[in-house]
């Protein structure tokens, strides 16, 4: 649980309420870009400073946010506010063969969340990010992580994750230490969306791409 003391951050409430007030009735609000410094600033633990009714509006328009950009994951700096928030969601696809171990990622709320590696296995695979819109790269990540984190309630959470619900876990969690997923990314993979679909999006596992373009899996 947060703290049983923990007093509401009058001024950061407001702020968080003048920013809600953008998204309107449809609750979307703009998703920051590379270059703004909040992407790049680590995020400031959340102890309950915020009021129950505002932390549930803006979990809302977080949801609404991601849904609509569309995107399996949010963190709150991707909407200019620097607490370690996010939210996250992916569904089962049709393709029982996807290299990338797609699993059902229900709709959760991670507040404070963290991950450490289970195993050495690692995978590659292209991945993006709503904060670098346009484009992919193929990015390294750990196939299997001791997910933990806190809901909205305060309660803590620890689970083993597996393939790519593990992946968007890390990349959300990795949004709150200020790195972003090109950072680690393998540079010369980079391609943009429509290049993507046209050149590499047949097979999943990005080999003929580390041909093509020069990078190493």
């Amino acid at each position: 649980m947060f703290e049983r003391n923990a007093k509401v951050d009058v001024e950061l409430n407001r702020d968080v309420e003048g920013l809600l007030h953008e998204a309107g009735k449809d609750l979307i609000l703009p998703i920051v870009q590379m270059g703004e410094p909040v992407l790049r600033q680590p995020s400031g633990q959340y102890a309950g400073q915020l009021s129950k009714r505002t932390l549930a509006k803006l979990l809302d328009t977080m949801r609404e946010t991601m849904l609509e950009a569309p995107g399996v994951g949010l963190a709150a700096p991707q909407i200019g506010l620097g607490l370690a928030i996010a939210v996250i969601e992916d569904h089962l696809r049709d393709d029982e063969d996807d290299p990338r171990e797609i699993g059902e990622l229900p709709f959760r709320v991670i507040i404070n969340p963290s991950y450490e590696p289970v195993g050495g296995e690692t995978r590659s695979f292209y991945e993006g990010c709503l904060s670098f819109s346009g484009y992919q790269a193929v990015r390294r990540r750990w196939l299997d992580i001791t997910a933990r984190w806190q809901d909205e309630g305060g309660k803590r959470h620890e689970e083993r994750m597996h393939g790519w619900p593990a992946r968007i876990f890390q990349h959300e969690t990795d949004h709150l230490s200020g790195e972003v997923y090109i950072d680690k990314a393998e540079i010369r993979s980079l391609s943009s969306d429509d290049n993507l679909s046209d050149f590499w999006a047949e097979d999943p596992m990005p080999t003929e791409a580390a041909e093509e373009l020069g990078f190493t899996l």
